[in-house]
């Protein structure tokens, strides 16, 4: 069975970084989840992510109704990548915008970005935003323990105006949408290191679809409309098939390098 992830701060009792032999005590509602939620018992080894792509695993050395004690057995980092994911998912109504989030969070998405478009069903108001965006980001925070990640997404909002800057200045904009003629799969992709990622913006319209006004905006912006399937999927999946392609696709040009 894998090691359980917990969320916490990798720093000592000092406040200084957390390395091999240090003990890092996780308190508060994580470490309460994981002593009377989960169960943790003494010697179990778990993981501790900070949220940011640094992790360290070792055995729990301290239990009580507060929270655990691990000490660090081994440090570990997220795997640096060539390209910065970015995904710019339409509200929709029900839960399908926060399944979205959660599964592209799983398939290691680096931000999240909440957009009403003209034809979504669901509106938010300045108030429903804030709480919007907050129930985004717990889910986000959830599945990445789930998926035992170590770096959290961001998760944000943009309007169509801000979503039209964003397109300007990302090195590839995509826009997922049935009236492409083009493949997903035949992008080219901009080169990047692990130094200095490039970003990758696609947007993924509502139950109604991207209007055409909104689809010109982004295509004069430099945005290029590509298909991801030769049917039409909901909002909740397309994001994630777009995504899956789009890290085959680096893989398959990094390998050919």
């Amino acid at each position: 069975m894998s090691d359980a992830l917990f969320l916490a701060p990798l720093v000592t009792g000092h406040g200084a970084e957390a390395t091999a032999g240090d003990r890092i005590a996780v308190t508060g509602d994580e470490g309460r989840h994981a002593a009377v939620v989960k169960r943790i018992e003494l010697g179990e080894s778990v993981l501790l992510a900070d949220g940011h792509g640094r992790a360290v695993r070792g055995p729990v050395v301290g239990v009580s109704r507060q929270g655990i004690v691990v000490e660090v057995g081994e440090t570990l980092t997220t795997p640096e990548r060539s390209h910065r994911w970015v995904a710019v998912q339409a509200l929709a109504k029900g839960d399908r915008s926060d399944l979205a989030v959660e599964t592209m969070t799983e398939l290691g998405v680096d931000e999240v970005l909440a957009w009403q478009a003209t034809r979504s069903i669901v509106r938010w108001s300045v108030e429903k935003q804030a709480k919007g965006l907050a129930k985004w980001g717990s889910t986000a925070r959830e599945a990445t323990k789930q998926s035992r990640r170590y770096r959290i997404p961001e998760v944000g909002y943009a309007t169509t105006k801000q979503l039209v800057q964003r397109i300007e200045s990302a090195p590839l904009a995509l826009v997922l949408h049935e009236s492409a003629t083009a493949h997903i799969g035949e992008v080219q992709l901009p080169a990047g290191s692990t130094d200095s990622p490039a970003e990758v913006l696609f947007i993924v319209g509502p139950e109604g679809g991207i209007s055409p006004e909104e689809l010109a905006a982004f295509r004069e912006a430099g945005a290029v409309p590509v298909l991801v399937s030769d049917g039409v999927l909901r909002t909740s999946t397309a994001g994630v098939v777009g995504l899956a392609q789009l890290q085959l696709l680096a893989s398959t040009t990094r390998e050919s390098r």
